[in-house]
C-alpha cells in the first residue's frame, strides 16, 4: 500500500497550498485569448492527456496598429520582423516548424483545431503583394532568403520546385479591406527535410517582449521542448480590423508539444530510465493475487503526479510586465474534482464548464503547481479523473503502395466518426518534381462497398510538374459519408536524377511533404462554405520517404581511377619521349652510383699498396683525380 501523497510532497507544502479562492472565470482560456484586444498577452494552457502525456500550450499575441506600423513606430511588434515584410511587400504570413506525429486516436482533435500545426519541417505560406506572377516570385525569393538568415532555418531552400500556388486550400485569415484581389498572390512552400532544433526556438523567444526572461515563456528550454513526442512552434502575422476600433497588425506566436511525463520527469544528469524501485511501485490493490511480494502494476496513463518544476525543470518566473493582467496567465484543463496546488499567493479561478481553472499571481514571485494523483478510498488509482478528449471530425493516414524502383502509388485512408454527418474537405498535395502522378489513375472507394466512388471527389485542380523547375501540385475537393472510410488512391511514375542532384545520403531516401487536409465550415444554411475566412478543422497527414533509383556511386569512382590511371600512363610515356634527350652509354656522363663505386675501389686499392710496400708515398692527388 503506498502513501495517500508522494514523499516530496511533504517538502513542497512549505511552498505550496491549495488557494482557497475559487472566483468564475467568465470565460474559457481560448475564449479569453479570442476576446482580448490588449496590445499584448501571453497565456500557458495545460492539459493532461491519456497514456501519460501532457500537452502544454503556449499563446503570445502582439498587437500594433497599422499606423504605428508604417511609420516604423515598433513597440510589441518585432522590428526585425516588421522591416522583412515591408520589404518584401507581404501583406499575412504563416510559419511552422514542427516535428513528430499527433497521436489522433489517443489524444484526441488537435490543438487550435489544427489552425496552428504544420507538417514534418519546415512550412510556410503567404500572401504577397504583386503586380505580376513574376513579382511575386521575386518578393517570394526575398522573403525567404530574409526569414533563412533571421530564424537560422534553411529556408532559402524552398525554390520554386518546392513552391506551389494553393487555389482552394488556404484562405487569409486577416482582414484585408483595401488590397486588390488581382494583386493579391498566394505562395506556399514546404521543406521536409528540415531538422527543427534549439537554433530556431533562440530567434523565435527574442521577438517576445521579455525575451523569455519572465512569464511563461522562462519555461521554454530546447532539452524539453525538442525531447517531445510531438511539438510544432507557429508565427502567423495578419491584419485585424475590429468593427468599432483602428485597424492592427497582429503577430500570434503559439508553441504546442505533448510532453511525456516519464521522460521528461527524468534528471538531465541523468536521463538513463531505470525500473522504479518497489516501495515506489503503483501496484494494483483489487487483483485477487495482490500481496506484499505480488505487484500488478496499475495503469497510470492519467493518475501521473507533476509539477512544473518536475517536467520543465523550472517555475515560472512571474509575468511579463508588458502583459494583459485581465489574463490569465496559466490554465489546466482538469475536471473540478482534481486537486490542484499552486504557490502561495496564487488566485484560482474555476471556470463555468467544470473543466478547466486559472490561476493568477503576482508579478514578482515564482508559480508553481503540483498536481498530485487522484487516489480512491481502497488506495487504487483512480482512472476517470481526464476531461475527455474531443474526437476530431476526420482521421487520415497516408502511405506508399506498390513496389519496384520505377512505379508506385499512393493511398490515403480518410475515417469520418461522425455517425450522421458527412464531411467535406480539401485534399492537397505539394509533391516533388520526380514524382510524376497519373491523373487518371485517382479514384476514391468507400471500404466495404464493391467498386469505385468517384462521386465523393467533387472537383480536381491538377498542376502538372516541369523537370528540375517546378513539382507537382494536386488539390482535391472531395466528401466522406458519415460512419464511413474513403481510400483514395493514384499511381505515379519516379524519374531519374543525375548523380550530382543526389544528395550524401541518398539510400535513405526523398522527403515527401505532409498532405495538407482542410474541413470546409459550414455556412448558416447547413452548407459547406469555401470563402470562410477560418477553416472547421484542419490536419497533416504524415511525410514519406519514397526510395528512387539510385545508382551505385562506387562505379563512378572506379571509373575516374581507371581513367586517371590510364592517362597518367600514356601521359607519363609520350611526356619522356617529348622532353628527355638520348644518347648512347659510352658518351654520357658516369652516374652518381658508378662513379662512387669508382672511388670507393680507388681508396681500397691506396690503402692496399701502401700496406705491401711499407713506408711508399702515399697516392698523389694527381693520380687520385686520374684514377677517378
Amino acid at each position: 500500500m503506498r502513501p495517500s501523497f508522494p514523499s516530496f510532497l511533504l517538502s513542497l507544502l512549505s511552498l505550496l497550498c491549495f488557494s482557497p479562492y475559487a472566483a468564475t472565470a467568465n470565460a474559457s482560456p481560448a475564449d479569453s485569448i479570442s476576446s482580448s484586444r490588449s496590445d499584448y498577452h501571453e497565456q500557458l494552457v495545460l492539459r493532461p492527456l491519456p497514456l501519460s502525456t501532457l500537452l502544454a500550450s503556449f499563446n503570445f499575441r502582439s498587437n500594433t496598429s497599422l499606423s504605428a506600423f508604417e511609420a516604423h513606430n515598433f513597440r510589441f511588434f518585432p522590428r526585425s520582423l516588421g522591416q522583412i515584410l515591408e520589404h518584401a511587400g507581404t501583406r499575412e504570413l504563416h510559419l511552422r516548424f514542427s516535428l513528430g506525429r499527433w497521436d489522433a486516436e489517443s489524444w484526441g482533435a488537435r490543438p487550435w483545431n489544427g489552425a496552428r500545426e504544420g507538417g514534418t519541417g519546415v512550412e510556410m505560406w503567404a500572401w504577397l503583394e504583386a503586380a505580376t506572377d513574376e513579382e511575386a516570385d521575386r518578393k517570394w525569393l526575398t522573403l525567404t532568403n530574409a526569414l533563412s538568415g533571421l530564424f537560422c532555418a534553411s529556408l532559402n531552400f524552398i525554390d520554386s520546385t518546392r513552391t506551389t500556388r494553393p487555389v482552394m486550400s488556404f484562405q487569409p485569415e486577416g482582414n484585408h479591406i483595401d488590397a486588390n484581389a488581382t494583386n493579391m498572390h498566394l505562395l506556399y512552400g514546404v521543406l521536409p527535410h528540415e531538422v527543427v532544433c534549439t537554433e530556431n526556438l533562440t530567434p523565435f523567444l527574442k521577438l517576445l517582449p521579455c525575451k523569455g526572461k519572465a512569464g511563461i515563456a522562462s519555461l521554454l528550454d530546447g532539452h524539453k521542448l525538442f525531447d517531445s513526442s510531438w511539438q510544432t512552434m507557429a508565427i502567423d502575422i495578419r491584419p485585424v480590423c475590429p468593427e468599432d476600433g483602428e485597424c492592427v497588425l497582429q503577430i500570434e506566436q503559439s508553441i504546442d508539444m505533448v510532453l511525456d511525463i516519464d521522460r521528461s520527469k527524468r534528471p538531465r544528469d541523468n536521463p538513463i530510465p531505470r525500473p522504479p524501485p518497489a516501495h515506489d511501485m503503483k501496484c494494483n490493490t483489487s487483483k485477487p493475487y495482490h500481496a506484499h511480494d505480488t505487484c500488478f502494476p496499475t495503469d497510470s496513463a492519467a493518475n501521473q503526479d507533476w509539477s512544473l518544476s518536475q517536467i520543465f525543470g523550472r517555475p515560472i518566473k512571474g509575468t511579463c510586465p508588458l502583459t494583459d493582467p485581465t489574463v490569465s496567465p496559466v490554465c489546466i484543463q482538469v475536471p473540478d474534482s482534481r486537486i490542484v496546488f499552486a504557490s502561495e499567493g496564487a488566485v484560482e479561478k474555476k471556470n463555468p464548464d467544470q473543466t478547466s481553472r486559472c490561476f493568477d499571481f503576482p508579478a514578482e514571485n515564482d508559480f508553481e503547481i503540483f498536481f498530485p494523483a487522484p487516489e480512491a478510498q481502497d488506495g487504487s488509482v483512480v482512472i476517470e479523473h481526464l476531461v475527455k478528449p474531443e474526437t476530431p471530425l476526420l482521421y487520415a493516414e497516408r502511405s506508399f503502395t506498390g513496389h519496384g524502383q520505377e512505379r508506385g502509388g499512393v493511398q490515403t485512408i480518410l475515417r469520418n466518426p461522425s455517425p450522421d454527418q458527412e464531411v467535406e474537405f480539401i485534399y492537397m498535395e505539394s509533391l516533388p518534381w520526380f514524382m510524376r502522378i497519373y491523373l487518371h489513375t485517382i479514384s476514391a472507394r468507400v471500404d466495404g462497398q464493391p467498386g469505385k466512388a468517384d462521386s465523393l471527389i467533387q472537383e480536381v485542380y491538377y498542376r502538372p510538374a516541369v523537370d528540375r523547375a517546378r513539382g507537382t501540385q494536386l488539390e482535391v475537393r472531395m466528401t466522406v459519408p458519415p460512419a464511413s472510410t474513403v481510400f483514395l488512391t493514384y499511381d505515379f511514375e519516379k524519374s531519374i536524377l543525375r548523380y550530382t542532384e543526389y544528395p550524401p545520403d541518398a539510400n535513405r531516401g526523398f522527403d515527401v511533404a505532409a498532405a495538407v487536409i482542410t474541413i470546409l465550415n459550414k455556412d448558416k444554411n447547413g452548407e459547406n462554405g469555401r470563402n470562410s475566412r477560418f477553416a472547421a478543422y484542419n490536419l497533416r497527414t504524415t511525410t514519406l520517404l519514397c526510395n528512387l533509383p539510385t545508382p551505385d556511386f562506387s562505379m563512378p569512382y572506379n571509373v575516374i581511377i581507371f581513367t586517371s590511371t590510364a592517362i597518367a600512363l600514356a601521359f607519363g610515356g609520350m611526356f619522356n619521349i617529348l622532353v628527355r634527350r638520348f644518347v648512347a652509354a659510352n658518351e654520357g656522363p658516369e652516374s652518381g652510383l658508378k662513379k662512387g663505386v669508382n672511388k670507393l675501389k680507388a681508396k681500397v686499392a691506396g690503402i692496399l699498396k701502401k700496406g705491401k710496400k711499407g713506408g711508399a708515398p702515399a697516392v698523389t692527388a694527381e693520380e687520385e683525380k686520374k684514377t677517378e
